[in-house]
């Protein structure tokens, strides 16, 4: 893409539909059938409510306040430059480090079957090392050729899902798909809705690119509804498909690789491959983008409190501390946390962000227009989703827990150091 060239409704789109469908729902599907079971449509569709509630905040400022800092700048405009913002800024940057973790996690989940390796502590980790190594190997040696296949990669992956979901729909036992709505099920829809919440995060790389896209104030609101409600179509029947065609059990014991074994009832051996193909072709994409694109991005502002002018993957050379931090905190998370430590992480740095994007817009509203009462409605629905989360990390993953805990506490200290001692300031527009 020139310099100058503005991307299209369609091409924003596609780039926030590309990053959500995929790497989240190939790496944490099994996971989501565990807690979910049959309600696993269900708990996409709340979910999918979840993210349109934030959308509202992005769409209704994203299309006037014009910057790639994205959430951070709607923060910045409503809480001013302060300690709280600046330390916003860096769990910005740590979101990027933990879906790192949680794309290696699903690499290694779907590679080791696929060359017939057992999926081992010790093989899983080697696999992490191996591929966060390769993707930060890949920026020294040029990565524009990685960069123009992502479209085509985008493609692929989506006519891969494709023929699973029509395939699949001509096989499917629809009794197989009857939701239970008894308490014990509910409880697991609640919580799997909570955490499939970070399968929709994608949208907000639209506020992150608004500098380069055509007529902002237009097509940044379209893009994130669009990309939400496609996607949300899409992980429906990606759901109903698998456990109307796979029963529950067996989707629970490929939780690493879920849609792949779901796809040979109906596909054979063919629908295998072609699934694990395309489930490591959509992580090696995201991660790609993940460690290139936002953790590059949002390293700068949490260390120097401003985007450069023009922000190219070369900024890499200038700072390589960053990306090796970011590549090295990210293989971290990846070996000390499962699968689902991860997701539950990952979703509640997000929903922290969101919260303080919709106190910020509550702030600003006059300015910038949104409706008081839908805005207060739409925070304590999240302030319900975040208090849920921790819960649920509580009763059933306490060590993630704890690191969500640190994770907040260790982005405040460090802003602090860095606003003592380098009297940094954010400046972002």
């Amino acid at each position: 893409m020139g310099r100058n060239k503005k991307l299209s409704l369609i091409e924003v789109s596609s780039m926030a539909i590309g990053t959500m469908i995929g790497a989240s729902i190939f790496s944490i599907f099994g996971l989501g059938a565990k807690i979910a079971g049959n309600d696993l449509p269900e708990a996409f569709i709340l979910s999918g409510i979840y993210a349109l509630i934030v959308a509202y905040s992005y769409a209704t400022l994203g299309g006037k306040i014009i910057s790639n800092a994205g959430p951070i700048a709607f923060i910045l405009k409503g809480l001013g430059d302060n300690i709280v913002t600046g330390a916003l800024s860096i769990l910005m940057w740590l979101t990027y480090v933990v879906s790192i973790s949680l794309f290696v996690k699903g690499f290694a989940g779907y590679f080791l079957p696929f060359i017939h390796i057992e999926s081992t502590k010790l093989a899983i980790g080697i696999v992490e090392v191996i591929v966060i190594a390769f993707f930060t190997a890949l920026n020294f040696f040029g990565s524009k050729a990685v960069g123009k296949a992502e479209f085509y990669i985008v493609l692929t992956k989506v006519f891969i899902l494709l023929v699973f979901i029509i395939g699949g729909f001509i096989t499917i036992n629809w009794e197989m798909t009857t939701p239970n709505f008894d308490t014990i099920h509910t409880s697991g829809l609640l919580n799997a809705s909570i955490i499939f919440f970070l399968s929709y995060v994608g949208f907000g790389l639209i506020t992150n690119s608004s500098e380069n896209v055509e007529n902002p104030k237009k097509n940044v609101p379209l893009a994130i509804y669009i990309s939400i409600f496609f996607v949300m179509i899409f992980y429906i029947l990606i759901s109903l498909v698998t456990i109307g065609n796979l029963p529950l059990p067996d989707i629970i014991k490929a939780q690493e690789n879920a849609l792949a074994i779901a796809a040979k009832p109906f596909l054979g051996n063919f629908g295998f491959i072609l699934i694990t193909i395309g489930a490591l072709f959509s992580i090696s994409s995201a991660l790609n983008a993940t460690i290139f694109g936002g953790a590059n991005i949002s390293y700068s502002l949490a260390k120097d409190g401003e985007l450069p002018e023009i922000f190219e993957r070369k900024v890499w050379f200038k700072s390589t501390e960053g990306l090796y931090l970011t590549a090295g905190l990210g293989l971290l998370f990846a070996l000390f946390f499962d699968l689902g430590a991860i997701a539950s992480i990952t979703s509640t740095v997000f929903t922290v962000i969101y919260i303080f994007v919709l106190i910020s817009h509550l702030k600003i509203r006059k300015a910038y227009g949104g409706n008081g009462i839908l805005i207060i409605i739409n925070l304590i629905i999240l302030l319900v989703v975040f208090g849920a989360l921790m819960k649920y990390q509580w009763d059933t993953q306490i060590n993630a827990f704890y690191a969500s805990i640190f994770t907040f506490l260790g982005a405040f200290i460090i802003e602090y150091i860095f606003r003592k001692y380098r009297k940094r300031e954010l400046k972002v527009n």
